[in-house]
Order: C-alpha cells, then structure tokens, then sequence
C-alpha cells in the first residue's frame, strides 16, 4: 500500500484523541474541489513513505498517542489495507478510518473484523448533483447509499461531512442531504478552503452567513450539527 502522507501529531482528524495521521495515495472519484491533488491526480512517486518507517514511529509513540487516523485519498482502494488497520489495532491504538462511501463491502468488513473504532464518510452533495460533484459523469450512488445505510444502523460510531463549496452546493442541497440521513448521530459541515493543491480551480468558500443558515436547515433532520473551518 502507498503511504504518501504522514502527520505525526493531530488533534482535528480525530475528535477529542491524540492522534497521528496516515495518508493513503489513489481515489476513484475526481472532485474538482479535492484539496489533496497530490494524493489524487499528482502523485510522485518519490513522495511514498516506507510503510516500516511509520510503524516503527508508532510503536515508539504507543502510550503518547491515542489513535491513528487513515485517510487519503481513498484507503478503502487498498487490497492491503486491512493488513495495516490490524497492526494498528494490534499495537493498541484506536483507529479512524475516512472514506467516500463507495466500498461498502470492503467498510463492513473492516467494522466487523474490529478494525477501525469509528469512521468518517464523505457525503460530496444531494444525491440528484454527485455526479457533477465527484467529477464522474453519470456517477452510481447505489455503493454510496449502501455504506450510509450501514453506518447509520449504529455498528460503527460514524459521523457523516460535507465540504461546503460556494460554487457547487446550496440550501437546497443541504436540505436534500439532510432528509436522505436522517437518523445519524453527527453531521459536520466543513468550509471549503484553496488548499492550493486543488484538483481544478475556481472554487471559493461560502459566507460565514451561509454556512450557518445551512446547519440550521440540517439539524432539522440530524441530532448533531456542526460546522468546521468557521
């Protein structure tokens, strides 16, 4: 598997523990917005970290941190992947594992093989504009459906996000997303910011204003609403 990416220390990608971060190279969606170009459609090889040198760094830290979040990318793209989750469980740690929902299978498997303590999903828009959002003309959202379906049945604690592009996303979205996961525990609605590594250009971040007017159309429907990036 290809590690392109590792934080250290975090205190964002897994709420409330101390964590470090993994990232994982390769996606098969193309969103425009995508803040991580590098791990998507820019990879450089010579940017691959040796999957030893972040597992020795972890063994040494076992005790200091609480939990390693995957993400990337896409891991759940990875046939290796469930090697590296147990050794992380195997070392003791606590893991999060990010996703865009469309390997529902590979995300059961790593739930009920006790693999990942909870996961973060991707919800890129109402389900009428993912295709335009992902950047995949005629996009199935079938998997999609299928992995919210999964964590909203409570298996797994799992928070559904939605990063709010100026451009790409209105009430009416936010009011379409909201109807579809209904029942779900957590809900972040994260501000979109130009990374500088984006996939495509052209995109700005939604007002203050505007980010506020849709966690109160979401919480109609969602326990728990709440915004990032403000």
């Amino acid at each position: 598997m290809d590690i392109h990416g590792f934080q250290k220390l975090t205190l964002l990608d897994y709420p409330e523990k101390c964590a470090a971060t993994i990232f994982t190279a390769g996606c098969n969606l193309r969103c425009p917005f995508c803040h991580n170009a590098s791990l998507v459609t820019h990879i450089n090889l010579a940017d691959r970290i040796e999957r030893g040198e972040v597992m020795s760094y972890l063994k040494k830290r076992k005790g200091m941190l609480d939990g390693v979040c995957v993400t990337g990318g896409e891991p759940l793209l990875n046939d290796d992947l469930f090697d590296l989750l147990r050794e992380l469980k195997d070392m003791g740690y606590l893991v999060k594992l990010d996703t865009n929902g469309t390997f529902p299978e590979r995300l059961r498997r790593a739930v009920f093989g006790g693999l990942v303590d909870a996961v973060a999903m991707d919800i890129k828009n109402s389900r009428g504009k993912y295709g335009m959002t992902v950047g995949i003309k005629d996009f199935d959202t079938a998997p999609v459906e299928e992995s919210v379906e999964f964590l909203k049945s409570g298996s797994v604690d799992a928070e559904f996000r939605t990063t709010v592009v100026a451009e790409l996303h209105t009430e009416e979205d936010i009011e379409l997303i909201g109807q579809w996961l209904c029942g779900a525990e957590k809900y972040f609605l994260q501000r979109f910011k130009d990374s500088g590594d984006l996939i495509s250009g052209g995109f700005t971040e939604p007002s203050g204003g505007f980010m506020e007017n849709l966690q109160k159309i979401a919480s109609k429907y969602i326990k728990k609403v709440e915004l990032r990036g403000i």
